[in-house]
């Protein structure tokens, strides 16, 4: 039996049930039944070595090579520690992980000074931020280049993550971006999971952080680390502000639209607008929480909500608009491959294989990624979303569709739908375990004396 501390000072248990889907077993990493732990690093270590060996990317191949002996560790101590009662024990296999996939790769990046190109990226936008007042360069710079690393495809918050290197350069591991994409994620993520309810918050940070889904885009570049933690963290205080703040037994929730709009929400308006200020993949998140509000809150909330988020793009974007044309350049033209030259990011999926097969090619894939893009907006429209989980299950999709068949690809991006249904498991069984500071109310069915849990967000 596992315990954890409430906010009311009590200890809740975690208990030890079979159940294979997000519930109580499922509430924290450490108390998943069976060899399911073991068969996810197994996997992970599968999965690494196969990305090694398989990838033309030097930094892809030796992340590979140190994050399988890590995930190997880790499947070892899973299976031979199940089922031990100490917390000790139980926490070597998400320290083998965390270790083995990211801290130490990390740092031998770091200090080798290997990196995919985006970090340079970062580190030059922020120093043409500081030079220029803006972190891009114009369309006559770029007119001639052959580089397509010249190009900076990020909103300007992005650049915010290069400034220790740019005013330091010699400033060592610290002076990194990727050392503050990952401390960013770690906060913002975590945050994220407080807020939607889950259970044993940094035991799921550090699984999650540890997994190939975070650990190989932070180790080689980062990026998109820190927006998918805003993303979920934007999630998870819409979930607070619609479910209400109060625990089990201390009154009934507040109902959405009885206040102009609410802590919660405004805050979650304000995490998905910094998202949508760093890069447009954040943009399909904030869509999807606004049709999420005006199905289950009104009209009123839901423009109260856009106007806060929209308030942030635009305090995170509007300055940079006196050189629109460069705003547009570098993040529109090029990430659509419609720039005089093409963009590096080309994993072999559809919509890049497509492309690649001539001009004729290229405009069919943005065609299809045109018309999934109006087949989600049908399906925002007909069927709305009207709970949390909905929402994000559905964005999961769209968001796995939209990589699929964008031009410039690559597989780095599925950090995005992968992260994100690794937060819905996280809150989800967290919730129906009646164990994280917003639990379900519980209920005793009909015929039946078990008790069981009704969750808020279903």
């Amino acid at each position: 039996m596992w315990f954890r501390k409430t906010e009311d000072g009590q200890s809740r248990s975690i208990p030890r049930l079979t159940a294979a889907r997000p519930g109580p077993a499922w509430a924290s990493p450490v108390t998943w039944t069976g060899y399911w732990l073991a068969a996810v690093y197994a996997g992970s270590a599968v999965y690494s070595l196969t990305f090694g060996l398989l990838s033309s990317d030097p930094f892809h191949e030796l992340w590979g090579e140190m994050a399988t002996g890590g995930y190997l560790v880790a499947a070892i101590l899973a299976a031979t520690l199940r089922g031990r009662e100490s917390r000790l024990l139980a926490d070597l296999p998400l320290a083998a992980s965390f270790l083995g996939a990211l801290f130490i790769p990390l740092l031998v990046m770091i200090g080798l000074n290997k990196g995919e190109p985006e970090v340079n990226v970062v580190v030059r936008s922020a120093y043409l931020l500081i030079h220029t007042g803006t972190p891009y360069q114009g369309a006559a710079a770029l007119a001639n280049t052959t580089d397509p690393n010249a190009y900076n495809p990020y909103l300007p918050v992005m650049a915010l993550f290069g400034l220790p290197r740019a005013i330091f350069p010699g400033g060592g591991l610290l002076a990194d971006p990727r050392i503050w994409f990952g401390a960013c994620f770690l906060f913002v993520f975590t945050w994220g999971l407080r807020a939607g309810g889950a259970a044993d918050i940094w035991r799921w940070t550090i699984f999650v952080v540890g997994s190939p889904i975070v650990a190989l885009e932070l180790a080689v570049g980062g990026t998109d680390v820190p927006m998918v933690a805003f993303l979920c963290l934007g999630f998870g205080l819409m979930a607070k502000g619609l479910t209400g703040a109060s625990h089990p037994g201390t009154g009934p929730p507040e109902q959405p639209g009885t206040r102009p709009l609410g802590r919660s929400l405004t805050a979650a308006g304000i995490a998905l607008g910094i998202a949508a200020g760093m890069k447009a993949t954040a943009w399909p998140g904030l869509a999807v929480a606004i049709v999420l509000l005006i199905a289950i809150a009104g009209w009123r909330v839901a423009a109260r909500f856009t106007a806060v988020a929209v308030a942030v793009t635009a305090v995170c974007v509007g300055p940079f608009l006196f050189h629109a044309q460069a705003l547009v350049v570098n993040t529109i033209e090029f990430p659509l491959g419609l720039a005089n030259i093409k963009s590096d990011a080309a994993s072999p999926l559809p919509g890049h294989l497509l492309s690649e097969t001539g001009q004729a090619g290229h405009t069919a894939a943005v065609a299809l990624l045109v018309l999934a893009g109006f087949a989600i907006t049908l399906v925002l429209l007909l069927r709305p979303p009207k709970s949390v989980p909905r929402a994000v299950f559905l964005l999961v999709w769209a968001m796995t569709l939209m990589f699929l068949l964008a031009p410039s690809t690559r597989f780095g991006y599925f950090i995005y739908p992968g992260t994100l249904a690794l937060w819905l498991v996280a809150v989800v069984a967290g919730r129906n375990a009646g164990i994280g500071p917003f639990a379900g109310r519980r209920r005793t069915s009909p015929g039946n004396s078990t008790t069981t849990v009704v969750s808020r967000l279903q």
